[in-house]
């Protein structure tokens, strides 16, 4: 009887503990932490779409972004913006040293921004790739995205002179104040600045609710003791875009390809060369389209200009406006396929991503066609290359005996015939019915003369008149 006693004694004692570490347990904070570091771009957009749908999976209580861009594209700025805007889980920014330009309209989004001392938000000026503003409607769209964004905070109540006065969570002036010189606001900013805050600044005027050194004092002044932080990590497909796109594996993927189709050429009927070539292409625009670099019709006008170059050397003699076109159009299309234009509008297109576009692009053709003529001599070499099967490096001189002459042709030795035109010594005479051109090997021959073939040349025949 003792021992049921003693159990249930124990069970007692032990099951308030028991229930508060599983109270405690149950109040840890799920924190998701996304981290921005880099330019605003479609690879950007598409991982932070990736973060919040991990987010939602695990039920997270927080998204934290910690951020630190001088900006990027408006179009995947403000997608990202959406993003938060909609979002059921609260979303903090931790600013670590600079939210310039599209990391700001971002951070404004969010339900809380903290920011490290000494760090920036704004210049949110649009600018094209020389560094110049952007005509009027540009900056209208991004004045009136601005300003939104701050609405959408909110308003919150403020006691003045005993009475409670609603006043905006982020005054809107001061976000729209952000890309337009123009705006003047008494104590906060000049006509013909573009406002930009330091970390003081921004408390002081209610665009930041704190400074921290880290995000674990970020969270600590969100009140938030008791959390766990999961970090996102980049998948296996974002690294190996990112490692595809890096400038350097560009100009390597399109050396693959001049390279491929150069030593197709030299081989007869469709091969491996080809399908490296074709590999490369692959390789070099598919992770440029799933980045939003390269659209549909950049790559059909690389197509296009791959099959103008294929009708000049396989269909059209010589190399005329076929070819140079093709070679144009492939150059172009490699080109705009690095960069982020949309269409024909290349206003938010950075000077510097177009230098690089072009010096990677030259870079692999000449590249490319230089290592296609050293390696295409070393490999089809008749004496030592690994493919010399491959190729016909034999001549068949005619001193030795070789004529590239239809056997058909040859049986004409002997026959006699008339000559169609006057020979002033070339001329054509016909045979058997068949028109052919002859050289007279005894002078001026008169038309309708009798002539005799002596010797049969490649392209042509050698007569005179018969014994």
């Amino acid at each position: 009887m003792k021992k049921p006693i003693y159990y249930l004694l124990t069970l007692l004692l032990l099951s308030p503990a028991c229930l508060f570490s599983q109270e405690q347990e149950s109040e840890k904070k799920l924190v998701y932490q996304l981290n921005i570091k880099q330019e605003i771009a479609p690879g950007m957009w598409r991982q932070t779409k990736k973060a919040f749908e991990a987010a939602d999976t695990l039920g997270a209580d927080i998204f934290l972004i910690h951020m630190n861009t001088y900006g990027g594209t408006v179009l995947d700025a403000d997608s990202i913006r959406t993003k938060i805007l909609q979002s059921d889980i609260p979303v903090y920014v931790f600013i670590d040293n600079n939210a310039a330009s599209a990391g700001a309209l971002i951070s404004i989004a969010a339900d809380s921004i903290y920011m490290r001392p000494g760090g920036s938000i704004g210049a949110a000026t649009v600018v094209n790739q020389t560094g110049q503003a952007m005509p009027d409607k540009y900056q209208s769209y991004m004045r009136s995205t601005m300003r939104t964004t701050a609405e959408a905070k909110g308003k919150v109540p403020v006691v003045e002179e005993n009475d409670t006065v609603y006043k905006w969570r982020r005054d809107p002036r001061i976000a729209e104040a952000m890309v337009d010189p123009s705006i003047y606001i008494e104590g906060v900013i000049d006509t013909g600045k573009v406002l930009t805050f330091t970390s003081e600044e921004a408390i002081k005027y209610g665009y930041s609710d704190g400074l921290a050194e880290s995000i674990q004092e970020v969270l600590q002044q969100a009140g938030v003791e008791n959390y766990e932080i999961v970090e996102y990590e980049p998948g296996w497909i974002e690294r190996i875009i990112g490692f595809l796109v890096h400038p350097v594996f560009s100009g390597l993927l399109i050396m693959a390809i001049i390279g491929g189709i150069y030593f197709e050429m030299q081989t007869p009927g469709i091969g491996f060369p080809l399908g490296i070539a074709i590999l490369a292409a692959v390789l070099y625009f598919a992770p440029l389209y799933l980045e939003g670099l390269a659209a549909n019709w950049e790559i059909l006008v690389f197509i296009l200009g791959v099959i103008l170059i294929a009708v000049e050397i396989f269909v059209l003699p010589g190399f005329g406006v076929a070819g140079i076109s093709g070679i144009t159009i492939v150059f172009t299309s490699l080109i705009l396929s690095l960069i982020n234009n949309v269409d024909f509008d290349f206003g938010y297109v950075e000077l510097e991503n177009v230098g690089i576009a072009i010096m990677t692009v030259t870079v692999g053709l000449f590249g490319g066609f230089l290592l296609s003529l050293y390696f295409g001599k070393k490999m089809f070499s008749a004496k030592s290359g690994p493919f010399k099967d491959f190729a016909l490096s034999t001549v068949q001189n005619i001193s030795e005996g070789y004529l590239n002459v239809d056997a058909s042709f040859l049986a004409l030795k002997g026959k006699t015939g008339k000559a169609q035109t006057v020979l002033r010594p070339g001329g054509k005479v016909i045979i058997d019915g068949e028109i052919y051109d002859a050289m007279s090997q005894s002078g001026f021959i008169e038309r309708g003369e009798e002539v005799l073939v002596r010797k049969v040349g490649t392209a042509q025949l050698y007569v005179d008149r018969p014994d």
